[in-house]
């Protein structure tokens, strides 16, 4: 028990007030939340629209890069468009 106390102790705490600030930097980020006029949303709704759009991130990322290995499979690895491409990736 004792050891658990200790690693309990080491770990900064978070306060209520950094929370708040987070959160609030989150809200500025997102624009789902950004466009509405109100102030007044909830932090529960603010992590959970995080959440979301970190999702919709992830698939349109997925999305992406299977259009551009698509892309790059359908031109001759030696062209100029194929070479652009690799600069641009790199």
């Amino acid at each position: 028990m004792s050891s658990r106390r200790s690693r309990q102790s080491s770990v900064p705490r978070i306060t209520d007030d950094q929370i708040i600030h987070l959160v609030s930097k989150l809200r500025q980020l997102l624009p789902e939340i950004r466009q509405r006029r109100s102030d007044k949303v909830s932090a529960s709704k603010v992590l959970q629209e995080t959440c979301n759009y970190i999702k919709n991130l992830h698939r349109e990322v997925d999305d992406l890069s299977e259009r551009l290995s698509q892309l790059l499979a359908t031109i001759d690895s030696d062209s100029p468009e194929a070479e652009i491409i690799r600069s641009l990736i790199m």
